[in-house]
Order: structure tokens, then C-alpha cells, then sequence
């Protein structure tokens, strides 16, 4: 099905929208999993498999939206895309994560103090990771720009970079930070670096997709790209979770293969049905209101996460049953989002909070 995607500023592409809002429930459902439930991942049968696209498919739609057709760069554009993000991103982040560490068991200065030191930061990584990938971004841009690069050439190597930072942190035996050591780099877990390393490809793709989308529609519309990417991807993520084939450096190739595979099949669903979700379906509508509202509910949906280790409990009894593992988490899940969009909706009464929390 072939679709446009137009300059205009104040267009929305619904069924992005609608993609976005199904990821956040996927996000809250890990959320509720892992926390709520306290199921360990290797417990878990739908934890490790909603891992693998979840936050690629997130940080995708990020670097998808990121590009804009019309803008010139100068510096006065970069100043103000660069003040507007570190605003939206920084000041409603410090505030939920201070509150969460007043609500939350552990004690106020406790959680402040043990949280900065880890790279998650007690949840509330992804706004702080997020702002790193615009700057690096919107600074790349300016630069290609002035310098008068070729975008194709200077992305291509971008990338490439980004993937050999991504190789790195899955090889222990060479780097500090990589993921697996004991004691990983004290610098890259309190900057949150790591995270920034794991998923900015991720970010670059779905810049490119929309950058060139004319020619990533030719792509995604052959009779042969989708048979094919299904069954790499199905290999590649039985090799990632189950058979482990793959020793040292190249053990890395099926868990990436099925990341970037699992994201561009959701998102060619997305596409490929977006006539399901639009506003004039009750999926569509729910789902692009969850979209309009990711930033809302991944900040507050931290501060209502239930308590349900029995829940848990009864899974890893009952293991391998990825239907019923799924359905639970989803379930809370979307209950967990109707309390973040009722608080989230309160708090948008008054403007300095919709704009100081929200960044509108």
C-alpha cells in the first residue's frame, strides 16, 4: 500500500500515532512484568521476547519523527531546537524522578544516590538517553550542512559508528562498560552512556527510513522484503534466545538481525493497515491518544506500579505459557495507563505544569 508523507508541519501520520501508542503499552506491559509481577527475565516467556523490539522500535519512531524536510540550518535553529528539547526533556525528568524517589520504598536520599549510579536511573533513563541522540543529531545536521557533505555519505558513517559502539558493549573481554562484567564503567552507567551506545542505531534507522521514504516504500512494497525479513528474522531470534550458535563477537549478529527484523515488521503492520487506525476506529483513537501521550505516561507510570509477586508467582509455575504471560502484563498494563492519563490530565489543568511537565 503505498502512503505519502507530506512536509507539512501540523500533519500527523495517524497510523504513527496509533504505532507509537501500542509500543508504550508494550513498554508499560515489560514494566509491569518485570516490577509488578517481579518475574525474572529468564522466567519470563514474554519478557525476552518483547525486549528485543520494544525500546528499538521506541527510539525508531523517535529518529523517524526527528527529521524535518523544509528546516535550514543555521545556528540560530540549533540553538533553539537544542534549548527547546533540553527543556522538555530535562526539567519534567528531574521532577518525576525526585518524586519518585520521595514515594517510592528505599528512602528519599537512598534511592537519589543508588538510582544516579546505575544507567536505568530508577526508570527514568529513556528522557535523558532521548536528548543525547537530538543533540548528537541536530549538531550533525548543522555540521553536514556547513561543511556541505553529502547527507547519504555523512549518515551512512554516522551509522556505521553507532553500530560499532553498539558491538562494543556486548564484548566483556574488551571493554569496561560492555554488558556482562561484574563492575561495569562507573562513567557510562552514571551518564547513562551505555543505554546511549545500545540503541542510537536504532534512532539512525528510522531517520533514514524517513528521509529517503520514497524509496523505503519501493522497498517495503516488493513481493520478496517481507517473506524474506520474516523468516531472517524468526531464525535470527530462535539463534538470540534459544540455540546460541554464536561465540564471542559474532554472538551479537542474531540478537541484532531480530531487533531491527521485529521493528520493521510492526512497523510495516502499522503501515500496512492504517486504515485500522485511524479516529474513526475505537482501537485507532485509543491507541493514537496513548501516542500523543508516551511522554505523560512514561513518567508517571512509575509512581502507580502495582505490587503483584504472586502474579509472578503463578507464571513461573505455570511457565512457557507466552499467551497467558502476555495477556496479564497487557492487561494491567492498559489499567496502569488509565491512571497516568487521569493524573496526567489533572495536572494539565493548570498551564505552567502542562508546560513545565509536559513540554506543552
Amino acid at each position: 500500500m503505498e502512503t505519502e508523507i507530506r512536509p507539512q508541519k501540523k500533519q500527523r501520520l495517524q497510523w504513527l500515532d496509533a504505532l507509537r501508542g501500542f509500543t508504550m503499552i508494550m513498554v508499560v506491559a515489560n514494566h509491569v512484568s518485570g516490577m509488578a509481577f517481579e518475574q525474572p527475565i529468564k522466567a519470563s516467556s514474554a519478557l525476552p521476547f518483547l525486549i528485543l523490539f520494544r525500546m528499538p522500535l521506541f527510539f525508531f519512531i523517535s529518529g523517524f519523527l526527528a527529521y524535518k524536510a523544509n528546516l535550514t540550518w543555521n545556528l540560530r535553529t540549533l540553538g533553539e531546537l537544542l534549548l527547546k528539547k533540553v527543556k522538555v526533556q530535562t526539567i519534567p525528568t528531574i521532577v518525576f524522578f525526585l518524586v519518585a524517589a520521595a514515594l517510592l520504598g528505599g528512602g528519599f536520599w537512598r534511592n537519589i544516590v543508588e538510582w544516579v549510579q546505575l544507567n536505568t536511573k530508577g526508570g527514568y533513563w529513556f528522557t535523558i538517553v532521548l536528548l543525547y541522540m537530538f543533540i548528537i543529531y541536530y549538531v550533525f545536521c548543522y555540521v553536514v550542512e556547513k561543511l556541505r557533505i553529502k547527507m547519504w555519505l555523512a549518515l551512512t558513517l554516522l551509522f556505521l559508528v553507532s553500530m560499532f559502539c553498539y558491538e562494543t558493549c556486548y564484548l566483556p573481554h574488551d571493554f569496561s562498560w560492555a554488558l556482562g562484567r561484574k563492575h561495569q564503567n562507573a562513567f557510562m552507567n552514571t551518564t547513562s552512556f551505555l543505554n546511549l551506545f545500545i540503541y542510537f542505531p536504532f534512532f539512525l534507522y528510522g531517520n533514514i527510513v524517513r528521509r529517503y521514504w520514497d524509496k523505503w516504500q519501493r522497498l517495503f512494497d516488493s513481493k520478496w522484503f517481507f517473506p524474506i525479513i520474516v523468516v531472517v528474522v524468526f531464525f535470527a531470534a530462535l539463534d538470540s534466545q534459544m540455540w546460541h550458535t554464536l561465540r564471542r563477537a559474532w554472538a551479537i549478529v542474531p540478537l541484532t538481525v531480530a531487533r531491527f527484523g521485529l521493528l520493521t515488521i510492526v512497523f510495516l503492520y502499522f503501515r500496512h493497515y492504517q486504515q485500522y487506525f485511524t479516529q474513526l476506529s475505537v482501537m485507532g483513537s485509543t491507541l493514537q491518544y496513548i501516542g500523543r501521550r508516551t511522554l505523560d505516561i512514561y513518567l508517571i507510570h512509575f509512581l502507580f506500579m502495582p505490587n503483584l509477586p504472586t502474579i509472578g508467582k503463578f507464571l513461573n509455575i505455570y511457565r512457557h505459557n507466552f499467551m497467558l504471560d502476555v495477556t496479564l502484563s497487557v492487561l494491567v498494563a492498559l489499567l496502569l495507563i488509565a491512571f497516568c492519563v487521569v493524573a496526567s490530565n489533572i495536572l494539565r489543568i493548570s498551564p505552567f505544569f502542562r508546560k513545565w511537565l509536559f513540554g506543552r
